[in-house]
């Protein structure tokens, strides 16, 4: 117990450092930087969700309030710049809404996943009884958005603006060849479990004999993609905020992504030639056209 709420403070002290620096370009909201507050609320709104989740010792809302806190700090954000700028404009306008598109799209398909399983995520099977390491992990979430979410935050809620221009036009197409490569790569994965002919099977079609993680390819560029928009605003402390693609490929690829889906799938298939063959022939992350043949 002792040690999980030792981290517990950690990850709030770390999350509301990185907010207040990174906040040093935004306006003011309720006496506060507007990046500041944000990151107050999404820690606060995880602490309030955990309450009844620990009660009931369920895991069944926890992707659905990560969407939701993501849609809040955004919210929050436009706020703010509505109450400092009269309005937003359109590096802010175009931000605010791929992060809503980006958000409500993911949140719903990680919502009818969790619900096809029954509702519970194999991920808390073990903390989800034990309420100081739940806490953990919603406190965490709370962290995970905050970071991920700062370059687009910072954009939203900058006081100094830029016109549009080149790193506009490049991080939106950046953007969008992310969110469709996630897109289809999950709508890929879906189907191919939906059928009954692939059960116990590795998926390797599609974008998935591109590369062996493309939803992951896609999550990273387009967080990456925002980070190129928010180029021309940044200065002094807001730097920071470069961190938002740097976490993103960290956490997916050295946390709770690509290493332990590998070992997984080690586990299940890696006595077969087929998935050996895969394996080899297909990058881990980054997409190649799949060789003929």
């Amino acid at each position: 117990m002792g040690k999980s709420l030792i981290v517990v403070v950690v990850v709030t002290a770390v999350a509301l450092a990185f907010s207040w620096f990174a906040g040093s370009g935004s306006v003011p909201l309720f006496g506060l930087s507007a990046m500041f507050v944000t990151g107050l609320w999404a820690l606060g709104l995880n602490w309030l969700a955990f309450i009844p989740s620990a009660a009931a010792q369920s895991d069944k809302f926890y992707d659905s309030v990560g969407a939701l806190t993501y849609l809040t700090v955004t919210a929050l954000a436009i706020y703010a710049a509505v109450q400092a700028h009269g309005g937003l404009d359109i590096r802010s306008m175009v931000v605010a809404g791929m992060v809503a598109i980006w958000c409500l799209r993911l949140g719903t398909f990680l919502y009818r996943r969790i619900h096809a399983a029954g509702g519970a995520d194999s991920r808390f099977e073990k903390i989800r009884v034990n309420p100081p390491r739940f806490l953990v992990a919603w406190t965490l979430q709370g962290l995970w958005v905050i970071l991920t979410a700062s370059a687009a935050i910072a954009i939203i809620t900058a006081d100094a603006r830029a016109p549009i221009g080149l790193f506009f036009f490049a991080g939106s197409a950046i953007w969008l060849l992310g969110f469709v490569f996630e897109s289809v790569a999950d709508a890929q994965k879906q189907a191919y479990r939906s059928d009954p002919a692939n059960k116990g099977k590795f998926i390797n079609v599609g974008l998935w004999r591109w590369c062996r993680h493309p939803n992951y390819f896609g999550e990273i560029t387009l967080w990456f993609g925002i980070l190129v928009i928010a180029v021309p605003i940044l200065s002094g402390l807001s730097w920071l905020v470069v961190i938002s693609p740097i976490f993103v490929f960290l956490l997916l690829t050295r946390i709770s992504g690509i290493n332990l889906q590998d070992a997984q799938a080690k586990e299940r298939w890696g006595d077969d030639p087929e998935y050996q063959a895969y394996r080899k022939a297909t990058p881990a992350l980054f997409p190649k056209p799949p060789s003929r043949g």
